[in-house]
């Protein structure tokens, strides 16, 4: 049984696995994290435990926790794909996990990742099992929220689901038209740039966003909210291979 934890920007994921079937996910904010994860623990067996952290505010909750196969996710701990991003360093560890995930999952093919969250990624591994890199740029929260800050008069929006015109006819409509559409053509054509550049590419979409942008989108996509919880747990059972006890 495994614990796995992803501390975001704005919110913690804690989810439970019993080899790659998912038995319990939840979502909570730090303050109440703590508390989650001893119910957790007192409900289950772990026997391993990965955290993947983009604050490292919850490490010291983590490194305090009795399980004696923990993993802080870093650009050191071993992965079964070859890294050729030029600065392994920098390369967060949300970009690994969904990378291993892949890698996994879809064997020998190329895969474009797809992170629609506070900033949308993209990762792309090809059919040898080399990561390539990718891209990084602002999510739609983000957008709405710079347009607000910086801008005296603009207002603060929010996602909205429904259909959105492309010809704005209010100021609020011409800052969803230019947000979400402008999303949609920004996602489209990276995927097309990609399937232009090597052909077949599976494309995964996940991220808070996924479910949005799956129904505007035309392309064949894989659309899995949960698919870097699973990475993670992908990450944390390939630690007990022969292959990473060598790396």
């Amino acid at each position: 049984m495994n614990l796995i934890i992803d501390e975001g920007n704005t919110r913690i994921k804690l989810a439970v696995f019993d080899g790659n079937k998912m038995l319990d996910l939840e979502q909570v904010n730090f303050d109440s994290c703590e508390k989650v994860i001893q119910e957790l623990i007192t409900k289950y067996a772990f026997k391993g435990a990965i955290v993947s952290s983009v604050t490292d505010k919850i490490l010291e909750i983590f490194n305090s926790l009795p399980i004696k196969n923990k993993i802080i996710l870093s650009h050191t701990t071993p992965i079964p794909f070859k890294n050729l991003y030029k600065t392994p360093k920098t390369l967060g560890v949300d970009r690994i996990a969904l990378t291993t995930g892949a890698y996994i999952k879809y064997p020998n093919q190329n895969c474009l990742v797809i992170d629609a969250g506070t900033c949308i990624t993209y990762d792309f591994i090809n059919e040898n099992g080399c990561y390539l890199g990718g891209a990084i740029s602002p999510g739609i929260e983000m957008k709405f929220k710079s347009m607000h800050l910086f801008t005296q008069k603009l207002p603060q929006l929010s996602v909205k689901e429904e259909f959105v015109s492309l010809e704005g006819e209010t100021t609020e409509a011409s800052m969803y038209s230019g947000v979400l559409n402008g999303t949609m053509f920004e996602i489209a054509g990276m995927i097309n740039s990609y399937e232009q550049k090597y052909g077949i590419v599976n494309i995964i979409l996940t991220g808070g966003d996924a479910k949005f942008l799956c129904k505007q989108l035309k392309n064949s996509i894989f659309v899995n909210p949960n698919f870097l919880l699973e990475g993670l747990n992908e990450v944390l059972t390939y630690q007990s291979t022969d292959e990473a006890k060598k790396k």
